[in-house]
C-alpha cells in the first residue's frame, strides 16, 4: 500500500476548481449535491480540485497543473510559447500550492473529467518525458522541471471520466456535408440549451482549440503523442445515457439526460460518416452520454487495454470500467437531474489506495 496519495480532480472544459470563487457556492465536482471534495476528505482521502484554463489546450493544462502541484510560476515553454504565440509564463502558484509539498514520496492520482482526462494523460506524460523540443529550445538553466522528465515514479494512477480520448464526432457530425443535422428531432427547449452550454465552452479561444481537443482526426494524432507508462495504473469510465429504439435508432433516455444534452445526443446518436483523415465513424459511435460518444470514453484508441477485473488489475494498462448509466455530467453529480456519487468515489479511491 501507498505511503501517502495524493488525489487530484481536474475539470472539463468550461469548468473551474478550487482555485475560482464560484467552487465554494457551486462545486464542480458534486454540483448540487455537495462539494464531493469535502465528502471524500472526511472519509481519510486527500482529495484536491485543481483549476485549469476553461478552454486550453492538453498541453496548456497539464502545465498549469504542474505549476499548481510543484508550487511553481506557470511555465508553458520557450518552443510552445514561441509557436502558439502565448505569453510563455502564466500564473504564479508559488505561495498557493495545491498541495503541502510534492516529492518522490508523495504519489499521484490524477483523475480527469471530460477534457480533464486528455490533460492528466499529457501531466503523466511530461512528468515521465519531459520534452525534448523544450530541451533543445531553452538553456538548461531556465528550463522548467516539468520539461526535463525523470518524475514519473510520481504517479500512481490515472483516472479518466466521461474523457474524449479518442475525440468525439460532435464536431465532425457539423462539418460533414452528408449528414442533416435539422433531420435530426429535437425540442426547442434542448436546442435553446444546448446554446447556453455553447457559451459557456467557448470563450473566445480560437476555433482551432475546439478542433484539436475534439475532432477524431485531432484526438487521434494526440493519442500517438501520449505514452501509457508502464509504471502507472490506468482507469477509463465511460457513460452512456441512449439507448436503442424498436426502429433501431439510438436515442437519448430523458430521465438519465440532462436538458442541455439532449439535442447533442439525438445527433450522436444518429450520426455515421467517415472523417477528413478517414476514420469510420460506425454504428459503435453512436452510444454516447449526450456529449461524448461512449466509444471514445474508453481506453485511448491504439493504448494497450481490457475489461476491468477487480483480481487482475495491471499496471501500463488501461482498464476500462464498467459503462455508468448517466449523461456526461453524472460523475460530477449532475445538475437538475441530482446524482450523489460519493459512495462510486469511495470506491474507486480506496480500490486504488490498496494497489501495490
Amino acid at each position: 500500500m501507498m505511503s501517502e496519495l495524493k488525489y487530484i480532480f481536474v475539470h472539463g472544459a468550461g469548468g473551474w476548481g478550487s482555485y475560482e470563487a464560484i467552487d465554494r457556492v457551486l462545486p464542480y465536482w458534486g454540483m448540487f449535491t455537495g462539494s464531493l471534495m469535502k465528502k471524500l476528505q472526511a472519509r481519510g482521502f486527500a482529495c484536491f480540485a485543481a483549476s485549469t484554463s476553461p478552454s486550453g489546450f492538453a498541453w496548456v493544462r497539464a502545465c498549469e497543473l504542474y505549476a499548481q502541484l510543484a508550487g511553481r510560476k506557470t511555465d508553458y515553454g520557450k518552443a510552445y510559447s514561441q509557436k502558439e504565440g502565448i505569453p510563455r509564463f502564466g500564473k504564479d502558484f508559488s505561495d498557493k500550492p495545491l498541495i503541502p509539498e510534492w516529492n518522490d514520496e508523495t504519489k499521484l492520482v490524477l483523475l480527469g473529467h471530460s477534457m480533464g482526462g486528455a490533460a492528466v494523460r499529457m501531466l503523466g506524460h511530461l512528468l515521465e518525458y519531459g520534452s525534448e523540443e523544450e530541451r533543445a529550445a531553452a538553456d538548461p538553466s531556465e528550463l522548467s522541471d516539468l520539461f526535463k522528465g525523470g518524475m514519473g515514479n510520481r504517479v500512481h494512477a490515472i483516472v479518466t471520466l466521461a474523457s474524449p480520448s479518442s475525440g468525439a464526432s460532435s464536431l465532425d457530425l457539423l462539418s460533414d456535408p452528408q449528414f442533416d443535422v435539422s433531420s435530426v428531432p429535437s425540442s426547442f427547449g434542448a436546442k435553446a440549451a444546448l446554446k447556453v452550454l455553447s457559451l459557456r465552452i467557448n470563450t473566445g479561444k480560437k476555433k482551432a482549440y475546439h478542433e484539436h481537443v475534439s475532432m477524431i482526426d485531432r484526438a487521434m494524432e494526440q493519442n500517438e503523442q501520449i505514452a501509457t507508462l508502464k509504471n502507472v495504473y490506468y482507469f477509463a469510465v465511460p457513460c452512456c445515457c441512449t439507448y436503442r429504439t424498436a426502429d433501431g435508432r439510438c436515442v437519448p433516455d430523458p430521465e438519465k439526460t440532462e436538458i442541455i444534452f439532449m439535442k447533442r445526443g439525438a445527433e450522436l446518436g444518429a450520426y455515421q460518416g467517415i472523417t477528413p483523415g478517414g476514420i469510420e465513424i460506425t454504428e459503435e459511435w453512436q452510444d454516447n452520454d449526450g456529449l461524448v460518444n461512449t466509444v471514445s470514453e474508453k481506453a485511448p484508441f491504439g493504448a494497450p487495454h481490457k475489461e476491468f477485473e477487480r483480481s487482475r488489475i495491471e499496471k501500463g494498462i488501461w482498464q476500462v470500467m464498467p459503462v455508468i448509466e448517466g449523461d456526461h455530467m453524472s460523475v460530477q453529480g449532475g445538475l437538475f437531474i441530482k446524482r450523489d456519487m460519493t459512495h462510486y468515489y469511495v470506491n474507486l479511491l480506496q480500490m486504488i489506495r490498496l494497489l501495490p
